[in-house]
């Protein structure tokens, strides 16, 4: 169970005054929800039967987990002018703000929240009292529901709920994931700093194993100057999200040791004066190769290999020679 009164300002309010749906916490595997459609269905529990009201923004905060890290992006864009045309579809949901009256705090429908400040206008929205647990899962499964998050959005997600003392139970449920899948976004999240994560933004292009082998490159401490200059370049901030990831891989992917050249190899070629055969030598320093063709090829190698030991022995004697 999550601690009561994590954050100051926010208080637990008991689950049976709450009027939320009820989520079965006996196990992270049985309490998942195994799909969009019924991700989408929890999330309108909390809105069905309620009254919708039109609160002003400048009343309403945004919640106490932040779970975008991309503000300003063309889907926003595209929300706040259909929301200019058509008015607000879908009521957002807060819950009573614990220690001011008159004021709240989103549980879901941020972007919506903002479109409206944007446009000037009230935003409509749904008031329920629930509690920090309740109020993190609807936020998790309202979001997975719209499945728009990316992968190190959810990571991001998780980790702050962890550092909330939220357990894993709650953290899968919240984003209907499994315990593999939460542990390595969890993973993720103790390896690469927040201000990285921030820097890079929400990468939709980029899965998961892309940000574990970034993690593990930029968690160890002989790449931080590194990271540290890739982050201060300015250019970089101008670069799109996915390209800011691929750049700091670049980066710390380089190996540390010297590319070792190996030297050409030199070639050498060889026919006698009948022409019978066609040969060709290579030699780098480290290994040396003979291959001969034509219409003796085939015999006069046959000869040379019975020959081989007499052959050494005779080198080994003229190298003998020479040291003397």
């Amino acid at each position: 169970m999550a601690r009561k009164n994590l954050l100051e300002g926010l208080a637990d309010m008991p689950d049976e005054n709450a009027g939320a749906p009820n989520y079965p916490m006996r196990g992270a595997g049985r309490s998942l929800v195994r799909s969009l459609d019924e991700l989408a269905k929890q999330a309108e529990k909390f809105l069905e039967g309620e009254a919708v009201v039109d609160l002003d923004p400048d009343v309403v905060e945004v919640s106490f987990v932040k779970d975008r890290l991309s503000e300003d992006d063309e889907e926003f864009r595209a929300l706040v002018e259909a929301i200019r045309a058509r008015g607000q579809d879908t009521p957002i949901l807060v819950r009573p703000h614990a220690k001011i009256d008159g004021h709240y705090q989103v549980v879901f429908g941020h972007r919506r929240l903002r479109a409206a400040r944007e446009l000037g206008r009230n935003v409509r929205a749904v008031v329920k009292a629930i509690d920090d647990r309740t109020h993190v899962i609807a936020q998790g499964q309202e979001n997975s529901a719209r499945a728009d998050l990316t992968f190190i959005e959810r990571a991001l997600f998780a980790g702050r709920l962890e550092e909330l003392g939220y357990d894993r139970e709650v953290i899968s449920t919240a984003l209907a994931a499994n315990a593999a899948s939460i542990s390595k976004m969890i993973s993720v999240m103790d390896r690469i700093s927040p201000e990285v994560v921030q820097a890079i933004g929400p990468a939709p292009g980029i899965g998961r194993e892309r940000w574990v082998e970034l993690s593990l490159l930029a968690g160890k401490s002989a790449n931080a100057a590194s990271v540290a200059q890739v982050l201060h370049d300015d250019s970089f901030h101008q670069l799109p999200s996915d390209k800011r990831f691929e750049t700091l891989y670049a980066a710390l992917n380089k190996s540390a040791r010297p590319v070792k050249k190996t030297a050409a190899a030199r070639k050498v070629k060889w026919q006698p004066r009948d022409k019978a055969v066609q040969a060709e030598m290579k030699n780098d320093g480290k290994a040396f190769s003979l291959s001969m063709k034509a219409r003796n090829a085939g015999r006069f190698g046959e000869f040379l290999s019975s020959r081989l030991d007499a052959l050494y022995e005779q080198f080994l004697a003229e190298e003998s020679k020479q040291g003397d």
